[in-house]
């Protein structure tokens, strides 16, 4: 069988029709898009044609939307934008202990440049509680970071309730959809949100991509400073490769969601069953939120295993899997977002994220399920 790849939530294969895009702007087009001669002009319309797809297809205004060069621009672009565009106001910036540390190592830097940050609890399946967001509010909050579906376990958080809130108390609000999109269905203009976060290489698209909503009337100080593009929000050439390649990884999300979602919960409701077979039903527990949850993201542990054997072991069989945020895992650290659902230590030593995506199969379901029994026999018998 060839290798098994179950690590859709770190990056996803390239579709075939975005590399078909990316491949024949790559051959035929080579103007700048600041440029005022044919060349650039035709460039500019590139640009201009990947952001009226984009903003069509999320339902927000092309002003609104932003290309960056991924996910963690994305979020630093909002979080230091939005700090900085209101200090006059205050200071203080909520968000959650399981964010992507893109948003975690952002509000690190904040805080030794003045800011205070409230870094709420969650409960044991990761989900954080709108009372405990509304007990932090404070007469200095300015901006309230919380992201919709979290990349390791998969809990989706009640972003339209703490929206509200926000918007109530006149609070910026932003949110992480980098695992969002082309899981859940969105309207940006009917949220209550003001930035939001995207990044190409979780739905097909390239990496080295991304995108940051932006509501129309909000306060965004840019970090990148040179050129005018981006309205002045993001200086720099833009790739025309990568937007007309991320314009058509959304068409593909967006237009193939119900179909996405029923294989995903095939997936997992098949890689489940077989683990019941293999594994034993009590020989491994699931993390996370089971209602509040996308199916391509299974966070399980196997109590009595370690995570670094059972990657290794995974690996060896050519089934890739991880230990959590793509950032991390290469280390393979206890998970931050595991140690905040406060996970008893059998648990947080042996948690493995399965992430499944494009090309995934049934039968690689069953094989995987079967060669997690077979490892685990293995290493209970060395014991």
């Amino acid at each position: 069988m060839k290798p098994i790849y179950l690590d859709h939530a770190a990056s996803t294969p390239v579709h075939p029709e975005v590399a078909m895009v990316m491949y024949n702007m790559l051959l035929n087009q080579y103007g700048n898009a600041s440029s005022v001669h044919q060349f650039g002009r035709s460039a500019k319309r590139i640009v201009n044609g990947a952001r009226d797809r984009i903003a069509g297809f999320l339902g927000c205004s092309p002003d609104e939307w932003v290309f960056t060069s991924g996910g963690t621009e994305s979020d630093n672009l909002a979080l230091f934008g939005a700090a900085y565009a209101s200090i006059h106001k205050g200071k203080h910036i909520i968000t959650t202990a399981v964010e992507h540390h893109a948003v975690l190592h952002t509000c690190g830097q904040l805080e030794q440049q003045g800011f205070e940050v409230t870094y709420l609890p969650v409960d044991s399946t990761g989900l954080v509680s709108l009372q405990d967001v509304e007990s932090a509010l404070r007469e200095d909050t300015v901006l309230i970071s919380v992201m919709f579906v979290n990349n390791e376990v998969g809990t989706v958080q009640p972003i339209e309730e703490i929206g509200r809130l926000a918007a109530g108390r006149g609070i910026l609000f932003h949110v992480d959809a980098v695992q969002a999109l082309g899981t859940l269905p969105m309207v940006l203009r009917e949220l209550p949100v003001d930035y939001m976060s995207f990044s190409a290489h979780k739905i097909g698209g390239p990496q080295g991509i991304g995108g940051l909503y932006v509501r129309r009337g909000a306060p965004l100080q840019p970090r990148q400073h040179g050129g005018l593009q981006e309205r002045g929000r993001r200086a720099g050439t833009e790739s025309l490769a990568s937007t007309a390649g991320f314009a058509t990884a959304v068409e593909l999300a967006v237009g193939g969601l119900a179909e996405h979602h029923e294989q995903a919960v095939r997936l997992r409701s098949t890689l489940l069953q077989e683990l019941d077979k293999h594994a034993g039903a009590g020989g491994y527990v699931i993390n996370g939120n089971e209602q509040q949850t996308v199916p391509g993201i299974l966070n399980v542990s196997f109590p009595g295993a370690k995570t670094d054997v059972l990657l290794m072991n995974l690996d060896m069989e050519r089934i890739a899997a991880a230990s959590g945020s793509a950032c991390t895992s290469g280390s393979l650290e206890i998970s931050h977002v595991l140690q905040a659902m406060k996970l008893p230590e059998e648990l947080l030593n042996s948690a493995i994220r399965f992430s499944t995506g494009l090309g995934n199969t049934n039968e690689e379901m069953q094989f995987v399920a079967q060669k997690v029994g077979t490892i685990l026999n293995r290493l209970r018998t060395k014991d």
